[in-house]
């Protein structure tokens, strides 16, 4: 019975931050739509130049000029779900500026029911951008129904890996605003050295040996290639390595996530007021 209470509560405490979120990101509909429309015109570029080098190449690893626009689609998605790392940092930051952050971080509230009930709010948030080039990437390239759940699953784990980032960002964005900066920086450039938006093929050889260092490239590719093959168990069981690495690190994350905010809450609590 106890259990069965304090896991209504839980789900409580989420659905609240969650529904707070959403309405507070309504309020500014133009700049969630121009948001939006940033990201769509991000894809122009690497589409304009890729198919250029496809006009002298027929492939590129498993990409060709026919796939490739897909390729692009992933690369549009997996950015509106790792745009959830400057969510928390940008409601910390509108607490603290409201003075009611004290109350929402000294509250009752399970640090990581605040995660979540974050996470869950970006989600609603990107849900019909995510869903039109989701559903357009089907089109251009159909796929089984078992592997469109995996997929799904798999954009999930990376949504909560973002998360864990996002909820470290968060509490150095109110503690120590210089360390955030650097943080934010360096997850910038783990990100040009993931392959999100160009094949693994194109880099020089010095280049690639940094890449195989970075675990996002692993994490990428595994949704990638589970798209193109559509043989989940064949994907896995040829990518192992890849499939353990986000599994690994969706689990991992989040934890090191909460971990981190009550460190740092407690060494440098909320400067700046």
């Amino acid at each position: 019975m106890f259990k069965l209470k304090s896991l209504k509560e839980n789900i409580s405490q989420i659905f609240a931050i969650t529904e707070k979120n959403v309405k507070l990101s309504l309020r500014y509909k133009l700049g969630l739509i121009l948001g939006y429309i940033n990201q769509i015109i991000a894809i122009f570029m690497p589409l304009i130049i890729m198919q250029n080098i496809f006009a002298f190449r027929v492939t590129i690893g498993l990409w060709t000029s026919g796939n490739f626009i897909l390729y692009q689609f992933i690369a549009h998605n997996i950015s509106h779900v790792s745009g959830i790392t400057g969510r928390f940092p940008g409601q910390f930051r509108a607490e603290k500026f409201w003075k009611t952050l004290p109350a929402l971080i000294v509250g009752p509230f399970n640090r990581f029911n605040l995660l979540f009930g974050i996470f869950f709010s970006h989600i609603v948030m990107i849900t019909i951008p995510f869903s039109i080039f989701f559903i357009w990437g089907i089109i251009i390239e159909p796929i089984s129904l078992l592997t469109i759940i995996f997929i799904l699953t798999l954009y999930f784990l990376i949504a909560l890996i973002f998360s864990g980032i996002g909820l470290i960002f968060g509490i150095f964005a109110i503690s120590n605003e210089n360390i955030w900066q650097v943080l934010s920086f360096l997850l910038m450039f783990v990100f040009w050295f993931s392959c999100i938006s160009y094949p693994f093929e194109m880099f020089p050889k010095f280049i690639q040996d940094i890449i195989d260092l970075n675990p996002f490239y692993y994490i990428f590719d595994f949704l990638r290639i589970t798209w193109i093959q559509d043989n989940i168990f064949r994907t896995i069981n040829t990518y192992y390595f890849h499939f353990i690495t986000l599994i690994a690190t969706s689990i991992v994350l989040p934890f090191i996530g909460v971990f981190s905010f009550n460190i740092v809450y407690k060494k440098y609590g909320i400067t700046g007021y």
